[in-house]
């Protein structure tokens, strides 16, 4: 018997798993392949702000950064690697928004050096860019430091169903509270609002002599250096996905397209590919992420007292399933948001404390159940 049961060891469920076994529940948490065994796992875990000129997900990720650069310095220091992040503009509706972000931003800038200047190719040097006090985490080993107090069991779950106030997990698991943090696959509970974007995630680990000082961000993301390696990620390849897609991912391919592009923002020299990791990540179709409970879309549409076709809609009418939350879509966005997330999660779960309903999955049943 446990508290809570935790499907999906990413760095969402991982975040959570932490949260919770803190406040000292018991935590199971499944995962079909491994724990950051996904997209979590091929991140290249860069915590920063999103350099944009407004909007609801600009602030979101703002105050997420800001929590989540103090949450892991505090709790996993040693998988921490502060480094400068220079962000360079990739077109002219970049160089827009870079420049608004510099005219509203809180955030101390920095001056770029001239190392990191001599490194970046001439291009880069003419175009717009930021500079800001940021850091990258260890993705593999952050997610297993998270979980470390929870049960892990390498297992698919197939069959989850609620019975006499408890959930049972393929048959053989029981919990009070179930946490849905299973990405862009295929959902164990069929609720047609619920859809996520597939987002294929591809990073290499490079040895080169080029000596990086910063996180850069330009057509692809770059690691600072560590013993003469760098790691090269992007969310490049929008349509592939491993239970769709009918033919493998070209790992080929893929690599040749990050050092392309790394190459045009950084003078790669003696380059030599150690490493690859891929994985799917999971984005909202409104790019908003996703947590909170789960509307029943069954029962709600029975009720024939709710308003349906309202510009306001009253998700507290809405019926939900007992015990049972997700946290998802995150985008490419999932170590700078999953801290923060989590937190507010797990407060709803152990305290009740109301989220933020711009987060909540009802947003989506309320905009299908327009439609019908």
């Amino acid at each position: 018997m446990y508290d809570v049961a935790i499907i999906g060891a990413g760095i969402n469920g991982c975040s959570v798993a932490f949260e919770l076994t803190q406040a000292g529940k018991k935590v199971i948490l499944f995962d079909m392949t491994s724990i950051a065994g996904g997209g979590s796992g091929a991140a290249g875990a860069f915590i920063s702000p999103k350099f944009s000129k407004a909007g609801e997900l600009k602030e979101l990720l703002h105050e997420a950064f800001l929590y989540s650069m103090t949450f892991y310095e505090t709790h996993f220091p040693q998988l921490l690697t502060k480094a400068p992040l220079l962000h360079i503009a990739q077109d002219e509706a970049d160089v827009s928004a870079l420049c608004a972000y510099k005219k509203q931003t809180q955030i101390e800038l920095l001056t770029p050096s001239k190392e990191i200047l001599d490194a970046i190719t001439k291009e880069a040097q003419k175009e717009e860019n930021i500079s800001i006090n940021a850091a990258i985490v260890n993705a593999e080993a952050m997610c297993q430091a998270l979980a470390k107090s929870a049960k892990f069991v390498h297992e698919k779950v197939e069959n989850l169903v609620y019975d006499e106030g408890m959930w049972n997990i393929n048959e053989e698991y029981c919990a009070k509270e179930v946490v849905l943090a299973s990405g862009a696959y295929k959902s164990l509970l069929h609720e047609p609002y619920i859809e996520l974007r597939g987002i294929w995630g591809h990073r290499i680990d490079v040895k080169t002599s080029t000596t990086n000082p910063y996180s850069l961000h330009q057509f692809v993301s770059i690691s600072p250096s560590k013993e003469g390696v760098v790691a090269i990620g992007a969310t490049h390849n929008v349509h592939y996905h491993p239970q769709k897609s009918q033919e493998p991912y070209d790992l080929e391919q893929g690599r040749a397209e990050l050092l392309e592009k790394a190459s045009r923002t950084l003078l790669l020299e003696n380059v030599e590919v150690l490493k690859d990791y891929t994985g799917l990540r999971s984005g909202s179709f409104d790019y908003i992420p996703i947590i909170g409970p789960l509307v029943l879309s069954d029962a709600t549409l029975q009720n024939k007292s709710l308003r349906l076709h309202t510009k306001k809609p009253d998700y507290e009418a809405y019926s939900y399933y007992p015990n049972l939350t997700m946290i998802n879509g995150n985008g490419g966005y999932g170590f700078v948001l999953a801290p923060y997330l989590a937190k507010m999660l797990a407060e709803y779960i152990l305290c009740d404390t109301k989220i933020n309903p711009r987060l909540s999955p009802a947003r989506f049943f309320a905009r299908w159940a327009k439609k019908l």
